[in-house]
Parts: C-alpha cells; sequence; structure tokens
C-alpha cells in the first residue's frame, strides 16, 4: 500500500493597502528608522485600516491560492486558519471564511498557536490527509496583530504588522511535506504573552488592557536556542541532512534570529526568504506570506525542498520540511 502525502498545489497572500514606514513611526514615538532596522532588520509594515479584519486578508489570501491551484472552493474538506487574532470569539474565522468562500458543510476550524499558527495548522491539516480523512484542504495564516499594539511602547510598537498567506493541500503518492513537529512549553508565557482573554482580565471598559507583553532579550535568547535544536530534530525526522535543504523559510520577527538559523544549517542567506523588511512580524501569516512571495518572484521551484519554522508566544515552535 503506497504513502498518502500533502503537497502544496497553490499558495496566496494578502496585505492591507496602508503601508507604515519607521520613519512614520518615529514621528509617534522615540525611534528612528536607524534603530528599529539594527536591531530587527524591519523597514516598513502594512497595517490594516478602519473596519479590515483578519477574515478579510484570509479570504484575499485564500482566494488567490484557490486560483493558483486551480481548486474549486466546494472541492474542500477542510479549512484550518492559524490566528490568534480572530474576528469573532465564535464563530471561528475559518467558519467566516468558509461561507465567504461558498465552501459550506466541510469542517473548518482555528488554530491558536501565536506565531507559530501556520505550522501548527499545516501540522493538522497534513494529518488529515495522512489519516484518508481530507482530500483536499485550505491552510491559513491571517493576523491584524497591530490591533494589540500599545503605539506608545517603542520595543514593541515597532515589531508588528497585519496580512494574510495561505495553501492549498491535496492528497499526492509522492513527496510534498515529509514531517513536521509542533511544540510549546507554557512555562515561558510570562515572557511574551496579552493580558486579557474571555475569562480571565476582560473588562468593558475602553482601553481594558489587550497588549502585547514582550520581553524582548529572553525571548531572543530562547528563540535562537530553541530553533537551533529544532533544525536538528527536523532533519532527523525527515532522514536528511543540512544539504538536502534548498530554501529556508521562518518566521520573520527579527532578521539577526533568521540568520542565526541559517547559520545553524550552514546556509547561505541566499537560500533563505527574507521578508520582515517589508512585512515585519504578522504573527501566524509571516510564514505563508514569505512563502507565497517566494513561490511567485520565482525563487522556490517545483521539486526544490524547503524548511518552514516558526516561534510564538506560548511559547510555541514548530517546523515543517516539504517537497514544493
Amino acid at each position: 500500500m503506497s504513502s498518502i502525502y500533502a503537497r502544496i498545489l497553490g499558495t496566496g497572500s494578502a496585505l492591507p493597502e496602508r503601508v507604515v514606514s519607521n520613519a512614520d513611526l518615529a514621528k509617534i514615538v522615540d525611534t528612528s528608522d536607524e534603530w528599529i532596522a539594527t536591531r530587527t532588520g524591519i523597514r516598513q509594515r502594512h497595517i490594516v485600516a478602519d473596519g479590515e479584519t483578519t477574515g478579510d486578508l484570509a479570504l484575499l489570501a485564500a482566494q488567490r491560492a484557490l486560483e493558483a491551484a486551480g481548486v474549486k472552493a466546494s472541492e474542500l474538506d477542510l479549512i484550518v486558519l492559524g490566528t490568534t487574532t480572530p474576528d469573532l470569539v465564535f464563530p471561528s474565522t475559518a467558519c467566516l471564511v468558509q461561507h465567504r468562500l461558498g465552501a459550506n458543510g466541510c469542517a473548518a476550524f482555528d488554530v491558536n498557536a501565536a506565531c507559530s499558527g501556520f505550522v501548527y495548522a499545516l501540522g493538522v491539516a497534513d494529518k488529515f490527509i495522512r489519516s484518508g480523512q481530507s482530500k483536499k484542504v485550505l491552510v491559513i495564516g491571517a493576523e491584524t496583530l497591530t490591533r494589540m499594539v500599545d503605539w506608545t511602547e517603542r520595543e514593541t510598537c515597532v515589531l508588528f504588522g497585519d496580512g494574510a498567506g495561505a495553501v492549498v493541500l491535496e492528497a499526492a503518492d509522492e513527496a510534498g511535506i515529509y514531517t513536521t513537529c509542533l511544540h510549546a512549553d507554557g512555562g515561558y508565557k510570562e515572557l511574551l504573552y496579552n493580558p486579557v482573554g474571555v475569562s480571565a482580565g476582560f473588562s468593558d471598559e475602553p482601553n481594558h488592557g489587550v497588549r502585547i507583553r514582550m520581553a524582548g532579550r529572553e525571548v531572543f535568547k530562547v528563540a535562537v536556542k530553541t530553533l537551533d535544536a529544532l533544525v536538528g530534530e527536523t532533519l532527523q525526522a525527515a532522514g536528511m541532512q543540512e544539504t538536502d535543504i534548498d530554501w529556508l523559510i521562518p518566521h520573520q520577527a527579527n532578521l539577526r534570529i533568521i540568520e542565526a538559523t541559517a547559520k545553524r544549517l550552514k546556509m547561505s542567506m541566499d537560500r533563505v526568504v527574507v521578508t520582515v523588511d517589508k512585512h515585519a512580524n504578522t504573527s501566524s501569516g509571516s510564514v505563508p506570506l514569505a512563502l507565497d512571495h517566494a513561490v511567485r518572484s520565482g525563487k522556490v521551484q517545483r521539486g526544490q525542498n524547503l524548511l518552514l519554522e516558526a516561534f510564538g508566544g506560548g511559547f510555541t515552535w514548530a517546523s515543517a520540511l516539504l517537497r514544493y
């Protein structure tokens, strides 16, 4: 009996129209383009307009991925959407997007793993396909994280942007996704979190504290160490070597973290997809945004091996090694 693999048929992405440069931020907070770019590699970010939602970005990314894949929404068996900024508490944003796509009836749910959300969602979709339960799956990562940013706090407000990316997967009898590795450790909660939820810290008062709290230096240290170990684990799980990887497509949070991961893989930065300068940290949106950018720009070609990896609040960390 032959194995079933999940193979990427098409990719898509979406960004809000409004672009905010580092110079723009310097007008509202004590910072500069040099300060931000030196520490993070970020030059600009896209920010949603009033009334524009995570679901709006997710829908557009999904439509573009479906078009690229040549798949109709009605053919989908499953929609998994990674986000930490859903439109509503419920229904899930996946359900809202499903209806707008016209894919009513298939399974649809959100996955919240912070910045690792898309790779987590990809791991879930991979298992559904490998089990034989699903044949065609839409996987989305979408965020409007700037809605949780404190624009008076320069250490965090410069880091984030909004955006979405998506892929369409299909069941195939030859390799697509080789392996996914998903991890979490809630013991690090205090280093990166939002203190407000429905059953804790919630208030109907305005400005009730929905703000990202982050200990940047500590997060950086743990991220570099954790991603270094994750790379080794992923290669071992797939039975592959560093030299087998054609492209590294990392979470776009900080250029120095990306460079450290590339060094671990002994990879030239020419083989690393970097969009953090244009998009900043779009959390769940960052990996699929970078993937779609690499595909549509002609960098990533069919038959190449891609390593996707991410690290986020929780802490969560995850990877996927696949043949495109």
